[in-house]
């Protein structure tokens, strides 16, 4: 244990070699992107979320964009266009905006095992899709989603008497079906394009379509009126969440194996879990850390049985915020 205390010492970290600086990596996505659960939900609480979001989204573009700029990347052209309008319609435009939405009316933590319990959609889509490649463990693997679900929602059944929570489920539920297609079409394409480039691009794309909706709608507040706690909420989630959570993971999925990789899916509700019962007193009892365990096993099985079918683009982070 001293030893890997030791190894994963960031003071030290310039010292270490690739494997450890690797594995550093992954500890940073797996804390970062299960704390823009709890970021998001702090920064809703005083201003409208698709507001948040489309400002997250932009300046989070705006980093990505200079920077492939700087380096001398030029913009894509033609058809390269299209597999990046589509993306950002579904994976920020849709996805991120509805999940930040969603957190408006439910806690943090279960928006994000919501959110982590999306390759059950992948199932379900498969089965609708006739797809006879379906394994014993996917289907296992999707059971114990469903159970580990019914498990955590049967100590929130009088709160579905509430229309707000009603709501925030079903923003959340439908972001992770929305991501769930991204993950398929991302998956049949094979593009030219950088693909971290087009990330930044399908945040600037998605964020001013979004501003363009609250200014519409008139879900918005003047800029001089964001509070100071929204910003604080709204810089975390673009530089932490959206740019340097998301470098580290490519760092960790250059250096390590996939299936390695991956456990942060595992672990990013449970920092959403404990950072919200620690900082808004969100509920946190045996319902939800059993339900919630169930699911994710559940999920493990799913990503196992689909990982063999298909290695994981590094350009398609699973269930990140």
């Amino acid at each position: 244990m001293a030893k890997l205390l030791a190894a994963m010492n960031p003071l030290a970290l310039h010292k270490k070699g690739t494997r450890a600086k690797a594995l550093f990596a992954l500890a940073a996505v797996s804390f970062l992107w299960g704390t823009t659960w709890v970021g998001s939900k702090a920064g809703v609480q005083y201003m409208p979320a698709l507001q948040l979001a489309s400002i997250r989204q932009l300046l989070g573009g705006a980093f990505y964009i200079i920077f492939f700029l700087f380096k001398g990347r030029a913009f894509p052209r033609g058809k390269e266009w299209w597999p990046i309008l589509i993306l950002s319609f579904l994976n920020f435009f849709l996805s991120n905006s509805l999940s930040t939405w969603g957190v408006k009316y439910i806690s943090s933590g279960l928006g994000a095992i919501i959110g982590a319990v999306f390759p059950l959609w992948l199932v379900i889509i498969a089965l609708i899709a006739g797809n006879s490649q379906l394994t014993a463990k996917s289907i296992i693997g999707f059971v114990l989603g469903f159970l580990g679900i019914c498990i955590i929602f049967y100590d929130h059944l009088h709160d579905f008497l509430n229309p707000g929570f009603r709501l925030g489920i079903f923003l959340s539920v439908l972001g992770t079906l929305c991501w769930a297609f991204a993950t398929l079409y991302t998956k049949k394409q094979v593009l030219a394009f950088n693909p971290y480039f087009s990330i930044g691009l399908q945040m600037m794309i998605s964020g001013i379509a979004l501003f363009g909706v609250t200014q519409i709608t008139g879900e918005h507040i003047p800029i001089t009126e964001i509070p100071l706690p929204s910003w604080i909420a709204i810089l975390y989630l673009a530089i932490a969440g959206s740019v340097l959570a998301f470098i580290a993971y490519l760092y960790a999925l250059q250096h390590l194996p996939t299936e390695q990789v991956s456990i942060y899916a595992y672990i990013n509700p449970i920092v959403a879990l404990l950072l919200g019962s620690w900082l808004f007193n969100e509920k946190l009892n045996g319902y939800i850390l059993i339900g919630g365990l169930v699911a994710l096993v559940g999920v493990y099985l799913v990503n196992e049985a689909f990982r063999k079918k298909a290695t994981n683009r590094p350009d398609q982070p699973v269930a990140s915020q």
